[in-house]
C-alpha cells in the first residue's frame, strides 16, 4: 500500500523545537513512571539485536524482513534487530522469575525497513514494551479490560501534566475508554475497510479499545494481521466473540483520523499456540527455541503489549507528523512538502 501523507491546512506547531524536545523528555519520564506503578512493572534492559533462527524476533504480519548482519568473531551466526520484543519479554518473565501479578517493561528501539513511511509510520520505531505474569484464571476479557483501563488512566494523567506545563495544549481525551469488538465493527460498517471502521468509531467515542484482531470475521477476512505465536486472537472471549487482544485507538483531530497508540493482549498458552500455528500453517515453528520453551511450560501465562513513544508524544503535543518528535529518514519529496506546510522535521 502506498504511503498516504496528509498536511493540515495552515498548520503551525504549538511548541517550538526547543520546547518540543523538553516536552518529549517530560512526557516519557512521567508516563513510564506512572505506568510502571499502575501495572507493577520493573524496568529491564532490552537487547538491540538478537540471534536469528530462534523464533524470538517478532514476525509482525509475517511479511516484514528484519535488518540483519553477521557479527565478527561469531561464524555461522546471524544477528537481527528486533521488530518488536513481544516474545523476548515472555522469555524474560520466566528467566527473571517474575512473580504473578508483576511484570517488566523496557525501551524498545527497532528498525522496520519495509515500513511505508507517512505521518504516523517511520522506519524507526520506539516504544515501551511491557509484559506481566498472570495466573491462569485471569486469561479472560474482563481482566484484559482492567489492564486497558489502567493504561488509559496513565494516558489521561499524562495529558493533564502536559496541560499543566503548556496551558495552550488543551486536554481532549474522554474520561473513559470505550470497548468494541472487531466483529461488531464489521457488522456496523460492512462496506467500509477496517481502517475506515476504526476512524468512524474513534471519532464517535474519542478513545476505543478494539477487541479481537487477527482471526477471521464474518466477512471471511481478519480486521488486521497478527502473528500466531504471541497474542491470543482465537479463544472465546464473551457473547460468542473471539479474541483476547486488541488495539487502543484515539481520535486525532489534527489529522482527522484514527490514531493507534498501543497493541496488546493476553498471550498464547500451549493450547492456543498449537491451534494458531495450525490455523496459519506455521507448525514448523514448534522446532524454534522460543516455541519449544513455551510448549515445555518454561514461561508463565502473561499479558503484554507495546506503547508507541513517538506516537504518544505526537498525539499529546498535537503534532501533524511523527518526524516532529523523532529523528529518522524521510524521502526528499516528503521533506520538501513538510517544510512547505509548516512541519519541521527533526
Amino acid at each position: 500500500m502506498c504511503a498516504q501523507y496528509y498536511y493540515p491546512e495552515n498548520y503551525k506547531s504549538i511548541l517550538s523545537l526547543e520546547e518540543t524536545e523538553k516536552a518529549i523528555a517530560d512526557i516519557k519520564t512521567f508516563f513510564q513512571t506512572y505506568l510502571s506503578a499502575q501495572l507493577k512493572l520493573r524496568r529491564v534492559t532490552a537487547p538491540l539485536f538478537i540471534e536469528a533462527g530462534t523464533g524470538v524476533n517478532d514476525d509482525l504480519n509475517g511479511i516484514e524482513k528484519p535488518v540483519s548482519f553477521q557479527p565478527g568473531g561469531m561464524d555461522g551466526v546471524t544477528a537481527e534487530i528486533p521488530q518488536s520484543l513481544a516474545k523476548w519479554k515472555r522469555m524474560m518473565l520466566g528467566d527473571y522469575g517474575i512473580e504473578l501479578g508483576y511484570g517488566l517493561y523496557t525501551d524498545m528501539n527497532a528498525i522496520r525497513p519495509d515500513e511505508e513511511p507517512d505521518n504516523l509510520h517511520s522506519y524507526y520505531v520506539d516504544q515501551w514494551d511491557w509484559e506481566m505474569a498472570i495466573p491462569e484464571e485471569k486469561r479472560n476479557l474482563d481482566f484484559l479490560k482492567s489492564v486497558v483501563r489502567k493504561i488509559y488512566s496513565t494516558l489521561t494523567a499524562t495529558e493533564f501534566i502536559v496541560y499543566e506545563s503548556h496551558p495552550e495544549i488543551k486536554p481532549i481525551l474522554p474520561e473513559e475508554i470505550t470497548f468494541i469488538q472487531t466483529e461488531e465493527l464489521c457488522l456496523m460498517y460492512p462496506n467500509l475497510s477496517p481502517v475506515e471502521r476504526e476512524s468512524k468509531v474513534s471519532e464517535k467515542y474519542g478513545a476505543v479499545f478494539v477487541i479481537g484482531i487477527g482471526g477471521e470475521l464474518s466477512d471471511g477476512k481478519p480486521h488486521d494481521g497478527r502473528a500466531p505465536d504471541y497474542d491470543d486472537w482465537s479463544s472465546d472471549s464473551i457473547d460468542g466473540y473471539k479474541g483476547l487482544n486488541g488495539d487502543i485507538l484515539l481520535w486525532n483531530p489534527v489529522l482527522g483520523r484514527t490514531f493507534e497508540l498501543s497493541s496488546m493482549g493476553i498471550r498464547v498458552n500451549r493450547e492456543v499456540l498449537n491451534r494458531q500455528l495450525e490455523m496459519r500453517g506455521c507448525e514448523n515453528r514448534k522446532e524454534l527455541l522460543f516455541h519449544k520453551r513455551l510448549l515445555a511450560g518454561d514461561f508463565p501465562e502473561s499479558v503484554g503489549g507495546g506503547i508507541g513513544q513517538s506516537r504518544l508524544c505526537m498525539f499529546l503535543l498535537k503534532k501533524a507528523h511523527v518526524g516532529e518528535v523523532q529523528a529518522s529518514l524521510w524521502p526528499e519529496n516528503v521533506r520538501k512538502d513538510c517544510k512547505a506546510n509548516g512541519i519541521q522535521l527533526m
